[in-house]
């Protein structure tokens, strides 16, 4: 008898957590420093995507996580206290959701403008395809020709956008090298997705490129600015 008892209230404890565990979703808990879980890391993937980055989609709620919430909710206008409650998660989806459409018209066109000029050959200085084009002018040129104004050359373009760490590449974003093998940024070039990249080149002008074992050893960083 004493053992029904206890499966009865076994079972009934199981049923009452199904439906709580079935509706969870994103702003149903509140995060903040410590919380861990698929929540966490669509949070985070949220933040890394409009442009506030904060690493590794990890589902881990680090400093950096809680950094990049109060970021975000300083720039739109909320209660800055890197915890991610309704409010929070309501004003991020909103911003996500704008930004997305957005966002893949204008990688599309940036990849598809890049690659119309494979083949162009390399001018130190150059920034157009009738003269030739250098790293940072192949890169300058692309992204003006789609209404994105960058610095001219790469050290100054790696000031710009957010920083993006090499787990977290997405298409259009810039990645940058150095072949002095100090750190000081010399080389840029496109990120095109599945570890590849297209960049004007000393010895074979506009080119794609895998990041293999050769890139990965002067790869300074990358920055996002769309």
């Amino acid at each position: 008898m004493k053992k029904k008892i206890v499966l009865v209230f076994f079972l009934i404890c199981l049923m009452l957590s199904l439906p709580a565990t079935a509706k969870a979703s994103l702003g149903d808990v509140l995060l903040k420093v410590g919380s861990r879980g698929p929540d966490v890391e669509e949070l985070q993937t949220k933040l890394n995507y409009v442009g506030f980055n904060v690493g590794k989609a990890d589902g881990i709620f680090g400093n950096m996580t809680k950094e990049g919430v109060m970021n975000f909710q300083r720039a739109n206008s909320l209660a800055v206290d890197g915890k991610v409650g309704p409010m929070t998660v309501k004003s991020l989806n909103k911003v996500y959701l704008q930004k997305q459409p957005q966002t893949q018209n204008n990688v599309n066109s940036i990849l598809s403008t890049a690659k119309q000029y494979i083949g162009v050959r390399y001018q130190w200085g150059g920034t157009s395809p009738s003269t030739g084009f250098d790293c940072s002018g192949f890169v300058y040129y692309v992204f003006k020709q789609n209404g994105i104004t960058l610095p001219r050359v790469s050290r100054d373009q790696y000031t710009v956008g957010t920083k993006v760490s090499f787990e977290n590449l997405q298409p259009g974003d810039l990645v940058f090298f150095s072949f002095s093998g100090n750190g000081v940024v010399d080389h840029d070039g496109i990120y095109l997705g599945g570890g590849q990249f297209i960049n004007s080149s000393s010895s074979k002008g506009v080119t794609i490129y895998t990041i293999g074992p050769y890139w990965k050893s002067v790869y300074v960083g990358a920055r996002r600015v769309i």
